[in-house]
């Protein structure tokens, strides 16, 4: 077996043995270049030597070593060598045909003119092919324990990346796909550019496993399209990470990843208004309730690099508020910030605990993203839901007002229109409380920002469809016809920042979401990206995932919405419009809100439903 050949047992050496072993090669090897170069110049190959050609031998074997040393040679790993190693090689063996005549000249040694010639050829022979050989043999031997990809981008990343990957354990680059006619054929390493046309014929030829993505120097469009075609080819789609990325330190150029889920939602991200983003938060104490959550998390990232003069991040979850204080504390050292981040563990439930915190830290601008948002959960425990997130809110709220807090922004949903289900309600609820409290008094401003579902949230289908396809199927989708509103974490915590920047109070934003999704279409397209094909249980095609059906959930719909009418009006910024929809004063809230902790107090259920039935929420219970 390869395992115990003395090839794999000299690989495995110890390094000071090998270097040694190499050195020694070298020293005989240079020797012999010189006998044998003298040989071929008389053609002769019996003569004596006397003192002065053992020190002209002795010379130039110490100066090529040394050169050697110098270079890195015996520093660098002979499977690995490639052209920059073996150009030090030519270096060295000019060097040490240079030194050999010298010495000659110096030393009165005969040595005739045309001898450091042949030597130098004969030198880079004797040099420079074992080392060759042994990357060849290495190569072909173990390259068969690595899986055949395929690289698209001949740019560049790709010749960066095509370079790690032969040095590399995983995977073998067999062909490098480019559209680009002045690239096309091409070779880099050895690995020829082929046009993606011919991808069937080399498929067929290569059986690749996977198509990794070097292509970093195009727009977000020109990645989608290109992203789109990919998607019909057989075979798994890796990338290697974004420009952005790399220059933040996030990723090495040569890094492998799956797919961004900014490219399995097909939209282009709009360039945030930096000056919009910085209002209430630059030089200000901000805090965030629910900092530990998806939403939360990224607000507080976003918020971090608009440098306020404190950041509180307020969280339930010990093990959450945990995780995001170690990972903001990581970006303020990276980015030299001078900003205060305080965690503090405690519940929107607990008012007297927000004011005690607002007043300690002198709070500007707070961002409530504390809720409880898992329909299916929230619809089995109505009581928690409308304590959290409408009496959350609620608390939150007049402890802002009784903190003299500037500006409020409650995280909204697309699931408070016309909701279906207790947590859409409770939301809804959540923002006509603002509203009440916005037209009872003027000195905080509330606003809301409603959007729809965020990619990579702990609620988000992706998670969950990525670990299905890894686990062979089946994916699982609710209904067919089942739509949903998308948008990219990052994007979303801009968008409401910038909003919350613009709101007067008691404004109800709504961010556009652009067109909404196919929930199935959206499996399919992460089935094909990751290699694979669909099929449907209903349906007869063979494929390698199974698609299930498994019917609405309670309280989910068919299609969310982001408005309740039709009263809508821009605000200045082409994603964000305003929203004029039904309220309730502070007189008509105030009992109703009484009657609602009396329900919640008595854990009667179906007391909070007719609540929330009669309050205008245009809650219709499925």
């Amino acid at each position: 077996m390869l395992s115990h050949t003395p090839f794999t047992f000299l690989l495995s050496a110890d390094r000071r043995l090998k270097r040694a072993i190499t050195i020694t090669y070298d020293v005989v090897a240079i020797a012999f270049s010189l006998y044998l170069a003298i040989a071929l110049r008389l053609n002769e190959y019996t003569f004596d030597l006397e003192f002065r050609e053992i020190l002209t031998l002795l010379s130039t074997i110490v100066v090529t070593i040394g050169c050697f040393i110098k270079l890195g040679m015996y520093r660098a790993v002979l499977r690995y060598m490639m052209l920059p190693a073996l150009s030090h090689i030519f270096l060295a063996v000019f060097i040490s045909a240079i030194t050999l005549a010298l010495t000659g000249f110096f030393f009165h040694t005969f040595i005739p003119r045309s001898v450091p010639f042949i030597y130098a050829g004969l030198a880079i022979l004797t040099l420079g092919m074992p080392r060759v050989f042994i990357r060849s043999v290495y190569y072909q031997l173990y390259k068969r324990k690595k899986a055949n990809v395929f690289i698209y981008g001949a740019g560049s990343a790709g010749r960066d990346l095509a370079y790690a990957l032969i040095q590399g354990e995983e995977y073998h680059p067999v062909a490098i796909l480019d559209d680009d006619p002045v690239k096309i054929g091409q070779i880099f390493f050895g690995i020829r550019v082929y046009p993606s046309s011919e991808f069937q014929e080399l498929s067929n030829l290569y059986r690749p496993k996977k198509v990794l993505l070097a292509v970093n120097n195009i727009s977000k469009g020109e990645r989608l399209r290109l992203l789109e075609k990919l998607s019909h080819w057989p075979v798994e789609i890796l990338s290697v990470p974004s420009v952005e990325d790399i220059a933040l330190g996030k990723a090495e150029s040569t890094e492998v990843k799956e797919l961004d889920i900014a490219d399995l939602l097909g939209r282009e991200a709009v360039e945030p208004d930096m000056a919009l983003m910085a209002k209430n938060i630059k030089g200000e104490s901000v805090m965030v309730t629910g900092a530990g959550g998806s939403i939360g998390s990224e607000l507080c990232r976003q918020i971090l690099r608009l440098k306020p003069k404190s950041l509180v991040i307020f969280e339930l979850n010990e093990y959450n508020l945990y995780k995001i204080d170690q990972e903001l504390s990581a970006i303020k050292e990276r980015l030299n910030l001078d900003v205060v981040i305080t965690p503090v563990l405690g519940s929107v439930q607990r008012q007297n605990r927000l004011e005690k915190t607002m007043i300690a830290h002198d709070v500007n601008t707070v961002f409530h993203a504390a809720a409880y948002k898992h329909v299916p959960l929230v619809e089995s425990n109505i009581v928690e839901g409308v304590r959290n997130n409408v009496f959350g809110t609620l608390y939150c709220a007049q402890a802002a007002i009784n903190c003299n807090v500037q500006n409020f922004t409650l995280i909204s949903t697309d699931k408070a229109v016309r909701p279906t289900n207790v947590m859409g309600a409770t939301k809804r609820m959540a923002e006509l409380v603002l509203q009440a409290l916005a037209d009872k008094q003027h000195d905080t401003t509330f606003t809301m920002v409603r959007f729809g579902n965020v990619l990579g949230s702990s609620g988000s289908v992706v998670p969950l469809f990525k670990q299905q396809i890894r686990k062979g199927g089946p994916v699982t989708v609710t209904h067919p016809d089942i739509i949903r509103y998308f948008m990219l974490i990052p994007e979303a915590a801009q968008l409401v920042i910038q909003a919350g920047a613009m709101g007067h109070n008691g404004q109800v934003f709504v961010l556009d979401m652009g067109e909404p999704v196919r929930i199935l279409d959206l499996a399919k397209r992460m089935i094909h990206l990751m290699g694979m094909r669909e099929h449907i249980d209903e349906c007869g095609q063979e494929g390698d995932i199974t698609i299930k059906f498994t019917g609405l959930r309670p309280g989910e719909k068919l299609y969310e919405e982001l408005l309740i009418g039709d009263n809508v009006e821009g605000s200045g910024h082409k994603k964000i419009m305003t929203a004029k929809e039904e309220m309730l004063t502070w007189i008509h809230m105030e009992p109703l809100l009484s009657e609602l902790d009396t329900c919640c107090h008595n854990f009667d259920e179906e007391c909070i439903i007719r609540i929330l039935l009669d309050a205008p929420t245009n809650y219709s219970p499925s």
